[in-house]
């Protein structure tokens, strides 16, 4: 049912009409207002330049970006790529064959595709069961075997060379068929379903977007400017990650994250703005005069809103992983872009509308037929809050104890890095990897690699010797292959041949340790650590997955309470400036932290656990959550909360000025805007839910947890936690010490 005027007005209908007061918004918008034609075709013009070149944006993108640039085992892995033209292998080709791969004519066709795929120019090295005569290499029934092969250049430049190697070498192979997987095909293939899954969602959102706020204006005229705005926003989205591209690593994530959170905002500000417009027309005030008090007042808000997203955005800054970093400059931008758009757009469209905003009611015979908003003060939402204000300690208590129970699953939450089964279940690299794992357990697909840069392997051979035994005794090694030959339990079980040559170049050598256990395991960092732990003859870098692992997380938890602090910080500091009060600010942190809750307690139940997976659709459950995620997550989600959180409290504070009554305040500033809230956090959860139909799991356990913060933050806690709260404290709400007062009142953000 569309929001009636009293519902969405900040002030009693009864009140009589003032003029709208001046501020640097409202002027403007009356020069936008004046200037709507030119406005109108600035925007074209910016719409149409940024679709043109915004449009291949997909194919700027980088995948990876999910471990630190310097840490250990990225250094690890340059040295190996540069001096020993090494390194984990990112592609594995798995060739599977009717007969024992070891027959002579098998042997001897395997041989001749290893030759084949080594003379790609894009490839370092490659090695197989053949030419490396490694039993691990063979599969328990003797009718598969492995090809590993290192790509050239960094992750963009070993994807795309993954994108020309994988159809020629794929497929139907002589007497082999032959399936790739690894972190370069993977990527591929994540970049591919990306661009899929983002036209899904838009395709999905769209139309769900308009219903709501078809629903919510009761006009087709009304509801059609904030999807305008959000239209323009996604396009200049697109846009201004291509820029960004230009200059840095951008992951190929970034474009359906930074397209749907952009929509929602643009639509959610528009909204506001359109929605306080019709409020003001409704007072008495000319098509002008409403313009200007509506900038003046929600476009404040719009403003003092997109700064505080944008801030808790920029607290992913101060992690070393370009995936955040990049979805932090991303996501401000869109920020500002969803801002912006809905300050200029909005009052040139309006000057053009004018009073026909409530034009094309298409819900006019069911609203007739259903019972009109109480205009009486008896609304659900005054019906809500009067009753939790009445017994603010037990609805309240019961809330919070509620939130918290949803959250205790997160207490057991595993973390590891993305591979193949981010993927869908049943992909070619997904179904590959998952027969690599149960048939190749020894295969030194994802070795631990040690590089020994300033040893020389035969001046200290017996240096080496001994260090290749004492790592191959290391909890959790299965075997330890270099220049000084195999090792497996303290003793050499193959001298050093042909192929240990390549572990030693020059003044230096590097040894790859094969695990026992997953790279992507608890188990394998204990063997990372076993690994590190044992005295090295020289200075040693430890690299590969599982210590790239062990690597992320620990400088990811050490910048933790940097991110929280810049985020507890700013957002104390612009509510300050925002109420002139301490408390609000405190208490906001408070319920904001609860909001998410339930989000992660579901991140584990559901995407961990692998419980009620059907609420999301299929994915391949691994038993832990990719490292990254809950960090972007709670940057995201308490950015929205605070979003709703500054567009409540401008209401109630609007109340209290105006009439020192804390409780009528509350009650009254929940019950006018309760619908309008409601409305705008099912628009941006209907955006981020269907981003959570993607067919990728990250994307998935992305849209699914960010949506369900949203709903949370929209009723249970604006309904009953914020009411609770502001009752208990009273009065105490509003407090803050003399000094803080007068710095208030010289700096406090009041009319924009």
């Amino acid at each position: 049912m569309a929001l009636s005027t009293q519902e969405q007005s900040g002030h009693d209908t009864g009140r009589p009409s003032t003029s709208p007061q001046r501020s640097r918004l409202a002027a403007l918008a009356r020069s936008l207002a004046r200037r709507r034609v030119p406005v109108f075709l600035l925007v074209a013009a910016f719409s149409v330049a940024a679709a043109l070149f915004g449009g291949g944006v997909a194919e700027h993108l980088s995948s990876g970006g999910y471990t630190p640039e310097d840490s250990e085992s990225a250094r690890a892995e340059r040295v190996l790529a540069e001096h020993f033209g090494a390194g984990s292998p990112n592609m594995v080709l798995l060739l599977e064959a009717d007969a024992p791969v070891d027959r002579p004519e098998l042997a001897e066709a395997g041989r001749k595709f290893t030759e084949r795929v080594r003379g790609s120019s894009s490839v370092v090295f490659a090695e197989s069961f053949w030419t490396a005569q490694d039993p691990s290499m063979r599969s328990g029934d003797g009718r598969s075997a492995l090809v590993l092969v290192k790509l050239a250049g960094d992750e963009d430049e070993a994807t795309g060379a993954a994108q020309d190697l994988v159809p020629e070498v794929t497929g139907e192979q002589g007497p082999f068929t032959v399936t790739a997987t690894g972190e370069a095909p993977v990527n591929d293939l994540l970049e591919k379903q990306s661009q899929e899954d983002l036209t899904r969602a838009e395709l999905l959102a769209a139309p769900l977007t308009l219903l709501i706020l078809l629903a919510a204006f009761g006009s087709l005229v009304a509801a059609s400017l904030p999807m305008l705005v959000g239209v323009v926003s996604v396009v200049g989205t697109l846009a201004a990650l291509r820029l960004m591209a230009e200059f840095t690593d951008v992951s190929l994530f970034a474009m359906n994250i930074t397209t749907a959170l952009g929509f929602g905002l643009a639509v959610d500000y528009s909204l506001f703005i359109v929605t306080r417009y019709r409020e003001e027309l409704g007072r008495g005030l000319d098509v002008h005069g409403a313009i200007a008090e509506s900038m003046r007042t929600a476009g404040r808000t719009v403003l003092f809103s997109a700064l505080t997203v944008a801030l808790s955005l920029a607290a992913m800054l101060v992690f070393p992983v370009y995936f955040l970093q990049s979805l932090a400059y991303a996501g401000i931008a869109v920020v500002v872009l969803a801002a912006a758009a809905s300050l200029v757009i909005l009052p040139a469209a309006l000057a053009l509308i004018g009073r026909r905003i409530d034009r094309l009611d298409v819900f006019a015979g069911l609203r007739r037929r259903l019972p009109g908003p109480r205009r009486d003060g008896a609304g659900f939402w005054h019906w809500l809050v009067s009753g939790v204000m009445r017994r603010p300690v037990l609805a309240g208590g019961a809330v919070a104890v509620l939130l918290i129970l949803l959250a205790l699953p997160f207490g057991h939450a595993r973390f590891g890095l993305t591979d193949d089964r981010i993927l869908p279940e049943g992909s070619s690299a997904q179904v590959a990897s998952d027969t690599i794992r149960e048939d190749f357990a020894d295969a030194s697909t994802s070795p631990v690699t040690v590089v020994l840069p300033g040893l020389d392997p035969v001046d200290r051979r017996e240096d080496l010797e001994r260090y290749a035994r004492d790592l191959s005794r290391a909890e959790g090694t299965a075997r330890v292959d270099g220049a000084a030959g195999s090792w497996a339990g303290g003793r050499l079980v193959a001298p050093p041949g042909p192929a240990s040559a390549a572990y030693a170049d020059g003044g230096g050598t590097w040894l790859s340790v094969v695990s026992s256990a997953g790279p992507n395991s608890a188990e394998g960092e204990e063997h990372v650590r076993a690994v590190r732990a044992v005295d090295t003859p020289s200075p040693a870098l430890v690299g590969g997955q599982a210590a790239a692992l062990v690597d992320t997380k620990s400088s990811l938890g050490e910048r933790i309470p940097w991110a929280g602090a810049v985020i507890a910080l700013s957002m104390f500091v612009l509510l300050f400036l925002f109420s002139g009060s301490l408390v609000v600010p405190l208490k906001a942190l408070v319920l904001n932290v609860l909001s998410l809750t339930a989000s992660f307690g579901a991140m584990v139940h559901i995407f961990q656990d692998g419980h009620l997976k059907w609420l999301v659709g299929d994915f391949v459950h691994t038993g832990q959550l990719e490292v990254t995620v809950p960090l972007l997550m709670f940057c995201v989600a308490f950015g929205l909360s605070m979003d709703y959180s500054v567009f409540l409290l401008s209401r109630i504070r609007e109340e209290y000025l105006a009439t020192g009554d804390n409780t009528r305040a509350v009650v009254f500033g929940i019950d006018h805007t309760g619908r309008l809230i409601t409305a705008a956090a099912l628009v941006v959860a209907t955006v981020l839910a269907a981003l959570a139909t993607s067919q990728l799991s990250l994307l998935k356990l992305l849209g699914a947890g960010l949506a369900l913060a949203v709903i949370v933050d929209a009723t249970l806690v604006r309904g009953i936690l914020v009411p609770a709260g502001m009752k208990l404290l009273g009065h105490v709400n509003w407090w803050a010490p003399r000094p803080m007062r007068k710095l208030h009142e010289k700096a406090g953000l009041r009319d924009a």
